[in-house]
């Protein structure tokens, strides 16, 4: 006889397991502690054999005789059930194996390997916060164009358009990492191109009048921070470096005798050859007591690891400035490249290579560390001095030995 729902909830265990037969070879069975859990006995190639369906009453009666007809018909098809759900088993663990997230985070961990910190922490937030939520779970080789813009649509309307152009360009790397390594077969972010509102671009602000950088250079000596942040707002516009190439100068990266620091660069991981102006020494020897026993030139609390990345900006901010509108610790980039060609007149392929540009050549090769060093030596003494007469509020003419 069929069960009851009521035979199956007043079912007693016993001090062995008790056996209720629903028919077509399925049944409750209650163990003595009381679990009941649905069986079927079925027969496949000559042997006996059982199937699972899951716990009563998390599993209920008419779904577990649902399981029993599926059963049933896969064995008239000459399929195991047994043999179909462990493959069906293995196959979901598989795609889960090769969810967007866990490859994503397989190609972060390679990825934040020839990547500033600042850069990769960057793109990991984005990850956790804007994609994984939506796209995380998914099969890699399911996600569709749709799929990708659904999640940067979300982000565009909160109005964060660059922001949703970067999450687009982090889920195209995982894609390409994805089929490179098998588990995915296209990157369907191409398929988005100009579906995004346009981004626009975002400069960084900076401080390129002659007179209101005079004005910036004397604010910034009458700084009373710490020795270690005077140091580096002092070396900051002379070098006009990258902030996270600034902060992550080294010791055993400079040759104050020959005026020389050589870094790779964070950007494009090349060799870089910065020039040292007299003055750029003279801050180098001042900090040099306090920071030349380790390895960071510019050391944070902990004097293992160099300061902050926001430390330039916050100070730059209790100095007054608006770190988005007036200055910003990459701003002295623009500062130094826009002067030096207005009012020093220097040549753009020698500021260029100062700034650690890729400037190819007419033969087309790449960067050279050491090209116009002559040229840039020169060129980032005459800044120097500049600086200098700026900050004492010397009239501002270009200095008489500048190139044209």
């Amino acid at each position: 006889m069929p069960l009851s729902d009521a035979q199956i909830r007043n079912a007693k265990p016993a001090e062995k397991p008790v056996r209720l037969f629903d028919g077509g070879g399925m049944y409750l069975e209650v163990s003595p502690s009381g679990g009941k859990l649905w069986r079927m006995k079925y027969r496949f190639e000559g042997k006996e054999k059982r199937l699972s369906f899951g716990a009563y009453p998390a599993v209920g009666l008419r779904e577990a005789r649902d399981k029993r007809e599926e059963a049933r018909k896969q064995l008239a098809q000459g399929i195991d059930p047994s043999a179909q759900k462990k493959a069906l088993k293995a196959a979901k663990a598989e795609l889960r194996a090769n969810s967007f997230e866990v490859v994503a985070r397989e190609w972060f961990d390679k990825f934040k390997t020839t990547r500033t910190e600042g850069h990769t922490s960057k793109i990991i937030a984005r990850l956790e916060r804007d994609i994984f939520p939506w796209l995380g779970a998914q099969p890699i080789a399911s996600i569709t164009a749709p799929d990708v813009l659904a999640v940067l649509r979300r982000i565009e309307d909160r109005g964060a358009i660059e922001t949703a152009h970067r999450a687009k360009g982090d889920i195209s790397m995982v894609m390409r990492y994805g089929i490179s390594t098998g588990r995915a077969t296209r990157d369907p972010c191409p398929d988005l191109k100009g579906a995004l509102s346009s981004s626009v671009p975002k400069h960084f602000a900076a401080i390129v009048d002659p007179k209101e950088v005079g004005t910036f250079l004397r604010t910034m000596d009458g700084y009373t921070g710490t020795l270690t942040v005077r140091a580096a707002l002092k070396l900051a516009p002379l070098l006009f470096c990258r902030p996270g190439e600034l902060r992550h100068m080294k010791w055993s990266e400079i040759d104050l005798e020959a005026a020389e620091w050589r870094y790779t660069t964070s950007k494009t991981k090349t060799a870089h050859l910065v020039p040292l102006a007299r003055q750029a020494v003279d801050a180098l020897r001042e900090i040099q007591p306090l920071t030349g026993r380790h390895q960071y030139v510019f050391t944070g609390h902990d004097p293992k690891r160099p300061m902050s990345g926001n430390t330039v900006n916050a100070a730059l901010r209790r100095m007054g400035f608006d770190t988005q509108k007036e200055i910003t610790g990459h701003g002295f980039r623009a500062m130094a490249r826009t002067i030096l060609a207005e009012q020093l007149h220097a040549k753009p392929e020698v500021i260029e290579h100062q700034l650690a540009h890729k400037v190819a050549d007419p033969l087309g090769g790449a960067y050279n560390r050491t090209k116009f060093i002559k040229e840039r030596k020169e060129m980032m003494q005459q800044w120097a001095d500049y600086l200098d007469k700026l900050r004492a509020g010397a009239e501002i003419l270009p200095l008489s030995g500048a190139k044209r």
